[in-house]
């Protein structure tokens, strides 16, 4: 079982940033692979960013160039650093952690990109 916490959501003006974090209750070496989903009113839950314990990265096209996807220097924990926000980013994001035991979800937090 890996549990996660994930914090640093909040209200943005577009073009802003904010950086999301998400602590796991082991390190990414031991999980295998890491990453962000976001689900919006009425939409289907969608993959953003995700990393594995190799450092390999992938994105989705609508955040390529302006999301970052890293690991924290003790392994344990995810960070999406969100640059050049918009308003269609605006969503419930969820940190995720993969391996053969399963699939682990964060509670969310709550993005919202509005002047």
């Amino acid at each position: 079982q890996v549990q996660l916490v994930e914090s640093g959501g909040g209200l943005v003006q577009p073009g802003g940033s904010l950086r999301l974090s998400c602590v796991a209750s082991t390190t990414i070496f031991s999980i295998g692979s890491m990453g962000w989903y976001r689900q919006a009113p009425g939409s289907q839950r969608e993959l953003v960013a995700t990393i594995t314990r190799s450092s390999f990265t992938y994105y989705a096209d609508s955040v390529k160039g302006r999301f970052t996807i890293s690991v924290g220097n003790r392994g344990n924990t995810v960070l999406l650093q969100m640059n050049s926000l918009k308003p269609e980013d605006t969503a419930v994001y969820y940190c995720n952690a993969a391996n053969g035991g399963g699939t682990y979800w964060g509670q969310g937090t709550q993005v919202t990109v509005s002047s």
